[in-house]
């Protein structure tokens, strides 16, 4: 297996770099290939797509990556796997310390995008193949970590962090500038008032249009927002007061639903 590391490029010259890893990455031939990489906050990586499935782990920072109908939330401590063939962009919402693992895998373990909360195995694993590079090279150890790496992902803990995005224009709208400035309290009707159509009508759009409830795209729209802020350092309070949530409480049982902790706990894992 061979390892790259891109860390070291200046940021003027990021994007080339970023393009020369992609043709790499297609063209290689060993079965599995490992990437690290610091993005800097803002970066943007162009519409792609790899031959292989892609597990893109968020070491530290946070990366917002988009396919053709939905918004994919990554943040630290969590990796978006990517199907091989998956057309996708991807923002780097703060400064990014990215690891990459690029591997065949059965169409069925990866039939869709889908965020995971990575375990301090996993970690350890994929931190494992990147350094690799300064070690020599030893195939069956090699072989060994990918396959647990591998074992292990199939376990990970899927975490909501997927946001589809609606087809129909005049929704889509909506839906960018509820991202802008998200809260809790908006309503179906002041939505459905705005497009001039009924509630019912309005509920059977939104669900056709994104698969899921109003509410429950509104919550996970939320936590979007909450997530960056938090991992900056803001205040809980303040983060869920500005998100229209009356106290702590109710935003702390909204996230605790999410992503199985409270934002504390959470910040807490993430900082250790």
């Amino acid at each position: 297996m061979r390892v790259i590391d891109l860390t070291g490029a200046a940021q003027s010259v990021d994007q080339d770099y970023h393009n020369q890893s992609l043709i790499w990455i297609d063209q290689a031939n060993e079965p599995v290939l490992a990437l690290g990489r610091v993005y800097p906050a803002g970066f943007k990586v162009s519409l792609h797509s790899h031959r292989r499935a892609q597990l893109w782990f968020a070491r530290r920072g946070i990366v917002l990556v988009s396919t053709d109908d939905r918004r994919w939330m990554i943040p630290p401590g969590h990796a978006l796997i990517i199907p091989a063939g998956v057309e996708h962009s991807a923002e780097m919402i703060s400064a990014v310390e990215m690891r990459s693992i690029y591997v065949n895998v059965a169409s069925d373990e990866a039939r869709r995008p889908r965020v995971v909360e990575v375990t301090p195995l996993a970690q350890n694993l994929i931190e494992e193949l990147v350094e690799e590079e300064d070690r020599p090279v030893r195939e069956n150890r090699l072989t060994m970590v990918t396959d647990l790496l591998l074992d292990e992902f199939r376990q990970l803990p899927e975490r909501p962090l997927g946001l589809p995005f609606p087809n129909d224009q005049r929704l889509a709208r909506l839906c960018r500038q509820f991202l802008k400035i998200p809260s809790a309290t908006v309503s179906i009707d002041d939505w459905a008032r705005d497009m001039g159509i009924g509630r019912r009508s309005f509920t059977r759009l939104f669900r056709a249009q994104t698969g899921i409830s109003f509410v429950t795209w509104r919550q996970q729209a939320c936590l979007f927002a909450s997530l960056p802020r938090l991992a900056d350092g803001e205040a809980i309070t303040n983060v869920a007061l500005d998100a229209g949530y009356e106290n702590i409480a109710a935003f702390s049982t909204m996230f605790r639903r999410m992503l199985g902790r409270s934002p504390s706990t959470y910040l807490k894992t993430r900082t250790s």
